[in-house]
């Protein structure tokens, strides 16, 4: 019941605790009289068994420095042979053993288990050889050897559970370390990806309202005014609607918070209609069939890249004429916006510049590549998104 307390006080209060008990009842035994082990009459006076106990059970104290207090212990022993071997000596020498073999080093462990083993084969062959009643001689080797052979064991099994353990509480660090990072590296990845959205979704909306708002206000054509301002409000609202599915799905625990579809390329012509109403001329070429067939990811990064390449085009090549291809080539599906402007150089007040830098990082995530830069007169946007056998499958 009091174990843990005592494993949880100072490696000396435990040394201190196990001197005093084990005094204690080597005392009891020597008073006794059951101390003798090899003569049924004991010639030393009791005052030097306790003497010797006394010294060995100080030695207590010490034995967890090691091979010092064992070499000691060992010259207490040999004087409690020389007197003639008494129980309560042998039986803390034991302890000197075990320790040794525990809080030694590796090498003076092995050492130890070497030891133990050779004691054996000496002990023996010193019996036979000696002993003049060989059969009382290897009754009492047999009686002995326990002594030395039994907490050289003990102490060396210990030993390997504990490294053991330690060994599995430091992989065990470890991999809550490699688990931290991974936490945090997605985090990080989330976060760019919540903030891609947040500037595809927001930006390109927004910057549709402001180049429309301006043309309106420009035109004096009424009914033309009015059909920029619809295509104002249309942004409007599909900005405010996917805001609010993104903010939707942040407050929520899982993607059932979801209730408005991303945007897809089915609704391309959606996004041709509010460019043109800002003031480009679109020409839309060749085009895939079967939406249903392009993989999600594939599918909303396409139109996620056409959709800023067209916002850049009417926010630094405004009112020139824009073609738009979306096409099947060798497995891949192709998106190009080329112009026939070259964009003026954007200045702080027009833009922070990470529209190139999402359409890479949306394009990289899907395993694909964009590339941007003149083309004649103009400019190039093209992205090519691996779609496997989707392409093969919508032909």
């Amino acid at each position: 019941m009091h174990l843990p307390r005592l494993r949880s006080r100072p490696a000396w209060q435990q040394d201190a605790l196990i001197a005093l008990a084990t005094w204690l009842v080597g005392f009891l035994v020597y008073a006794a009289g059951i101390h003798r082990i090899l003569t049924s009459y004991d010639h030393a006076p009791l005052w030097a068994r306790l003497l010797e106990l006394t010294a060995l059970c100080g030695l207590e104290l010490l034995r967890r420095w090691v091979p010092g207090a064992l070499l000691l212990a060992t010259a207490v022993l040999a004087v409690d042979i020389w007197l003639s071997p008494s129980l309560p000596v042998l039986i803390i020498f034991t302890d000197f053993l075990y320790a040794a073999t525990l809080y030694g080093s590796r090498r003076m462990s092995r050492v130890m288990i070497g030891v133990a083993g050779a004691s054996v084969v000496v002990v023996l062959a010193a019996v036979l050889v000696l002993g003049q009643e060989w059969r009382m001689a290897l009754l009492a080797a047999v009686s002995v050897l326990p002594f030395v052979l039994t907490p050289v064991w003990w102490a060396a099994n210990v030993r390997q559970q504990r490294d053991i353990a330690e060994t599995e509480r430091a992989n065990a660090g470890q991999l809550a370390k490699i688990a931290e990072l991974d936490r945090r590296a997605a985090v990080a990845a989330e976060r760019a990806r919540m903030a891609r959205d947040l500037h595809d979704v927001i930006a390109g909306h927004l910057s549709a309202i402001a180049i429309q708002s301006e043309a309106a206000l420009s035109m004096p054509d009424s009914p033309l005014a009015k059909k920029v301002l619809a295509s104002v409000r249309e942004n409007s609202v599909s900005a405010l609607e996917e805001m609010r599915t993104m903010i939707g799905l942040l407050k929520a625990e899982g993607a059932a918070a979801e209730t408005t579809a991303p945007a897809r390329l089915a609704e391309l012509a959606r996004l041709v209609e509010s460019a043109r109403a800002s003031g480009l001329d679109v020409t839309m070429g060749s085009t895939v069939d079967g939406w249903e067939s392009i993989p999600t990811a594939v599918d909303l990064t396409a139109y996620r890249i056409a959709q800023e390449a067209l916002t850049n085009v009417a926010k630094h090549a405004p009112g020139g004429h824009v073609d738009l291809d979306v096409r099947y080539l060798d497995g891949f599906l192709e998106v190009e916006v080329r112009n026939d402007v070259q964009p003026h150089p954007v200045t702080p007040a027009e833009g922070s510049g990470t529209g190139l830098l999402n359409m890479r990082e949306r394009a990289d995530a899907v395993g694909g590549t964009v590339t941007a830069g003149p083309a004649g007169e103009g400019w190039l946007v093209r992205a090519e998104l691996p779609v496997a056998s989707a392409g093969e499958e919508s032909r």
